[in-house]
C-alpha cells in the first residue's frame, strides 16, 4: 500500500470521527431542548397542547444556534463547514426535538 493511500486512509478516518462527533452534539442539544420544552412548557390540556408553546420553539432554535459555540469550545473547525453541514446540524437537532418533546407529551396524557 502506498504512502498516499494510508495518508488518505487516516484523513477519512478523521474527517468521519468529526461528522459523527458533530452529529452527537446536535442530537444532544436537540434531546435537551427537547426535555425542556416539555418541563418548562406548562401543564398539558387533554389535547397535549401546552400554554408556553412559543417557549418549546425558541428553546429549539436556542440549541441550534448555540451548537456553534459548542463546535468552538470542543475544538471543532467551523469555518470548514458548509451550508448544507450547517442544515444537516440543524435538521439533526430538530428531529430529535420534535421526536422527544412529543414522547414527553403523549406519555403525560396516559
Amino acid at each position: 500500500m502506498s504512502k498516499d493511500t494510508t495518508e488518505k486512509r487516516i484523513e477519512k478516518k478523521d474527517q468521519h470521527k468529526k461528522r459523527v462527533k458533530r452529529t452527537l452534539i446536535a442530537c444532544l442539544m436537540g434531546l435537551m431542548a427537547g426535555i425542556l420544552s416539555f418541563m418548562l412548557g406548562g401543564v398539558p390540556d387533554a389535547q397535549g397542547i401546552q400554554p408556553n408553546t412559543m417557549l418549546a420553539i425558541l428553546l429549539l432554535l436556542a440549541a441550534i444556534v448555540f451548537q456553534k459555540h459548542v463546535f468552538t469550545i470542543i475544538g471543532i473547525d467551523i469555518t470548514e463547514l458548509g451550508k448544507k453541514d450547517w442544515f444537516y446540524q440543524g435538521f439533526m437537532t430538530f428531529a430529535i426535538w420534535f421526536i422527544s418533546w412529543t414522547v414527553l407529551l403523549t406519555t403525560s396524557l396516559l
